[in-house]
């Protein structure tokens, strides 16, 4: 099942009280990866109540069967007022997203800095302590802490993409080119997101790879960031 084909059927379940489909993410800007990727949608509806969700439940279980994520579902009121709880997601959604279906609703939506930064601090320090927590459960051994770091890469290059907002006001798409032009405002080296990059786009051989110490980088890189942006909010206080 395409996202073309998901919003297909979801017309015809929901009718006129489907507003919004949007594809965001990876696959919004030619980023996918077959392997740690998926395809994520937001949909907008008019009406959101018990007989709308039973409606769409078995072609949401359908579609989180093919290793998807369930769409995330808002009507226009509720999306409005979540901008400030989610400004580092809805941001990045209101600017790469693709339209499968309906109004461009995205391009209303109001976010300030303020929250920005608020999520953007919360988000590093709560994903750090969670990568600590994810090396705590491998077994120590090269290729599961290797994993590890890829499979949270993603997460950490959305944040760090967000950082870049706040010396930037246009930011690249591509969440690689984002760090790499981070780094040009950081007192700090960015360079271990390219590693992992090419690590886990098989550019790299992990035989090659000093794994501890590349995961040391990785920590004390993301504690970087974390401070910095404490010291924004320090600033702008």
């Amino acid at each position: 099942m395409t996202p073309e084909s998901f919003t297909k059927e979801l017309e015809g379940i929901l009718g006129d009280s489907l507003l919004t489909v949007a594809l965001y993410g990876s696959a919004a800007v030619g980023e996918r990866s077959e392997r740690y990727s998926d395809y994520n949608l937001l949909v907008v509806c008019a009406r959101l109540g018990f007989e709308e969700l039973s409606s769409i439940r078995p072609l949401s279980r359908n579609w989180a069967d093919l290793g998807n994520p369930p769409p995330l579902l808002f009507t226009w009121d509720r999306l409005k007022n979540s901008s400030d709880v989610f400004p580092i997601e809805l941001l990045d959604i209101k600017e790469k997203h693709l339209m499968l279906h309906g109004e461009d609703v995205l391009k209303h939506l109001p976010i300030s800095q303020a929250n920005l930064r608020y999520q953007l601090e919360h988000e590093l320090k709560g994903k750090l302590i969670q990568l600590r927590e994810g090396y705590l459960l491998t077994d120590g051994s090269d290729g599961e802490v290797a994993e590890l770091m890829m499979a949270t890469l993603s997460t950490f290059q959305i944040l760090l993409r967000a950082l870049l907002r706040f010396f930037e006001v246009e930011v690249p798409l591509r969440k690689r080119e984002a760090v790499r032009r981070l780094s040009t405002h950081t007192p700090f080296a960015l360079t271990i997101f390219d590693e992992l990059d090419e690590l886990k786009n098989g550019k790299m051989d992990l035989d090659l790879v000093n794994v501890p110490e590349l995961f040391q980088s990785y920590v004390e890189t993301v504690e970087n960031a974390a401070d910095l942006v404490n010291r924004i909010g320090r600033r702008k206080g």
